[in-house]
């Protein structure tokens, strides 16, 4: 399992830069939910945020907060001010080798999702990435007093690249893996691709294959409430369902009930196993 702590900076009643009617702490927060929202589609990720809403917290409490949570990486998320344009980003003056390689990786990956002029990958000797017991890095994207950055920062899906290029960058950094596709259920069980519906076994009856020459053989007496998923359906031996693997269950009134799944099922299935 992974950790990543991530610090939407500033809150509360510290606004961080102004300018152009915007608040820095207001892009913070709205980058680092997504930063989270996005992380958490990869498998074996925890995220935490310093904080959820407009709330004000010390830059000891922020570092403290990831220490003792024991967090894998930790990014603090601002936005310059200054005078200046484009997108930088940091670690300490005395960063481990750990820093640095995260920094390598997923400074280009935010870069190249922008048109923000690059500034580089910097160092300097900044609370949040050096009071932090784990590899971290601060990024700043865009300035806030500068009108064309500021018109950028103003358009939500500039800001979902923001945050994007950061967690693609962060994907890239620790090799995460992607979350398959959630289980789409029928009852309580997995609506699987191909499945046109479900038997369920009323009172003993046999389950069938057959062999080389096409003949019927038994496979074994299934019993009252098992439950076979269907993929078709022939009229030969009088009527038999596909339950998968080369088995058959013959259609057999008053010993099997078969079930067909709803129009709204199967248009997700269609579109989940597209």
């Amino acid at each position: 399992m992974k950790k990543f702590f991530i610090d939407p900076g500033h809150g509360g009643t510290d606004p961080g830069a102004v300018g152009n009617g915007l608040q820095e702490k207001d892009l913070t927060l709205k980058i680092s939910k997504k930063i989270r929202d996005l992380l958490e589609g990869y498998e074996n990720v925890e995220v935490k945020l310093s904080r959820e809403n407009d709330q004000t917290l010390s830059l000891k409490q922020r570092t403290e907060m990831a220490n003792e949570w024991g967090a894998d990486f930790l990014l603090s998320v601002h936005i310059n001010a200054g005078g200046g344009t484009g997108f930088e980003n940091f670690v300490h003056t005395s960063a481990s080798n750990a820093s640095i390689a995260h920094q390598n990786t997923i400074h280009p990956e935010i870069v190249k999702l922008l048109d923000f002029t690059d500034r580089g990958k910097k160092r300097k000797n900044l609370h949040m990435v050096r009071e932090s017991k784990m590899p971290a890095l601060l990024t700043e994207s865009g300035f806030i007093d500068n009108t064309v950055d500021a018109a950028k920062l103003k358009k939500t899906p500039y800001i979902e690249n923001i945050a994007l290029g950061h967690a693609n960058g962060i994907v890239k950094a620790f090799g995460l893996k992607a979350k398959g596709p959630e289980k789409l259920m029928w009852g309580k069980t997995e609506f699987k691709k191909g499945q046109i519906g479900r038997v369920t076994i009323l009172k003993p009856i046999n389950l069938w294959t057959e062999d080389e020459e096409g003949k019927l053989q038994m496979v074994r007496i299934l019993q009252p409430d098992d439950q076979f998923r269907v993929y078709g359906f022939r009229e030969k031996h009088g009527g038999q369902y596909d339950v998968g693997g080369g088995h058959w269950v013959t259609k057999m009134d008053g010993y099997i009930r078969y079930e067909t799944p709803s129009k709204a099922l199967l248009a997700q299935s269609a579109e989940v196993y597209k």
